[in-house]
């Protein structure tokens, strides 16, 4: 019970974090020049990386040590949403992160590629709500 109870708690802090990026963080960057706001994104990216990228595997491993526990195959949901992060993030997000990371000076062209980087964010988003519905299920 205690690893599905972390999994749930380290979803959470995963989704609250992802969640935070866009309701204030991201609409507080779009109010800035372009230049400004690429060296917020940059910052801020180097510093929730870690984080949420930490948060996303340890939730998934903990989801798979429940379910091993529990052998109840509602964990193994939870699980299978937290470690999706890892595949969304590497294929569909991080070549915009690479491009965003490369650029030097920005223009709007670097602007919609940040819009368009928060848009595949918030899929991050909903895989992380939804592994901790699962979770909860899960617990209940």
């Amino acid at each position: 019970m205690l690893s599905g109870l972390l999994a749930l708690v380290s979803a959470a802090a995963f989704s609250g974090a992802a969640i935070y990026i866009h309701v204030a963080e991201q609409p507080a960057r779009r109010a800035l020049d372009d230049g400004s706001l690429l060296v917020a994104w940059k910052l801020s990216y180097a510093r929730a990386t870690p984080m949420q990228a930490g948060l996303a595997l340890i939730s998934g491993v903990l989801g798979f040590a429940a379910l091993w526990a529990e052998h109840d195959t509602r964990w193994l949901l939870g699980a299978v949403l937290m470690i999706a992060n890892w595949p969304w993030t590497l294929l569909a997000i991080m070549p915009i992160n690479h491009r965003l990371e490369a650029t030097g000076s920005a223009d709007a062209a670097t602007r919609a590629l940040i819009e368009r980087w928060e848009q595949l964010h918030a899929v991050r988003s909903a895989l992380g709500v939804s592994a901790v519905v699962a979770y909860l299920w899960a617990l209940v």
